[in-house]
């Protein structure tokens, strides 16, 4: 005669950590999985570039070269585009953006979107040390031009108008994005807004002789490898709070903040 053996208790197995990757409705699901996987696609090109550059291919340089010297030309010939583009790229130079970043930054901590105003600062402070350690670690030199219209110091790679450039525009772009919520036309506008910033501020550099187009190109990518990475990070932090998932290229990082006049981290 046999006996039962003693009861045990079957748990289900937890899910594999690729499902719970792509499941939407878990902490860290698909659009942080995206969002990361952004970022990271991000980085490759702007890590190969930086390669490129430390290694001084010949191709690159003949890039740069010819671009410089076709803009340069074209500015000695014309000096209401470099009066233009002087005024643009001190408009857009990284201490005013900062200034900007800075009254959004107090206006989000008066509106009680705490987590939101750390979220600015954060990208801001990581981009730019970034961007100053990397100067470091290349030292690469600015272009070397005889009749120079503009003139700039430290190093050239990557271009520090461009990345704070478009660290500011990302910011602003991802914490006003839901005041444009149901309306095509201001979505629209603001990312329009945020490429002409940092397009035209890239440009305005290399158009200025001050940097190759290289530097600007890595300014670019870097600044939006550095806003996809901290996007992801904050989509966690949300996540984690018990508020639902956002999808920041449409509605921003904090959807909440169009909706509650005592602040979404109330």
């Amino acid at each position: 005669m046999s006996f039962p053996g003693p009861r045990t208790s079957v748990r289900p197995s937890a899910r594999a950590w690729r499902d719970r990757r792509l499941d939407r409705e878990h902490s860290l699901g698909l659009r942080l999985t995206l969002a990361s996987a952004a970022a990271f696609l991000v980085l490759v090109p702007f890590a190969l570039l930086a390669v490129l550059v430390v290694g001084a291919w010949p191709p690159l340089h003949d890039l740069d070269a010819a671009v410089t010297g076709a803009l340069h030309r074209y500015a000695l010939d014309h000096p209401g585009w470099v009066r233009a583009m002087n005024l643009w790229t001190n408009v857009f130079a990284p201490g005013p953006l900062r200034v900007a970043a800075g009254v959004v930054v107090v206006w989000l901590w008066v509106r009680r979107a705490r987590r939101l105003a750390l979220w600015v600062v954060t990208t801001m402070a990581v981009g730019g040390l970034l961007g100053a350690l990397l100067k470091l670690l290349v030292g690469r030199g600015r272009p070397d031009l005889l009749d120079p219209v503009a003139r700039a110091a430290g190093f050239s790679f990557p271009s520090g108008h461009t990345l704070n450039a478009t660290l500011a525009a990302g910011v602003l772009l991802l914490v006003f994005l839901p005041y444009a919520r149901g309306r095509t036309a201001a979505r629209v506008a603001l990312w329009a807004a945020a490429v002409l910033v940092a397009g035209v501020t890239g440009l305005s550099r290399v158009a200025l002789g001050v940097h190759w187009t290289s530097d600007v190109l890595g300014g670019w990518l870097l600044g939006v490898a550095v806003v996809a990475a901290t996007s992801a990070a904050f989509s966690t932090w949300r996540e984690r709070t018990g508020r639902p998932s956002a999808r920041p290229t449409i509605e921003g990082v904090e959807p909440e903040l169009a909706d509650d006049p005592d602040g979404p981290d109330a």
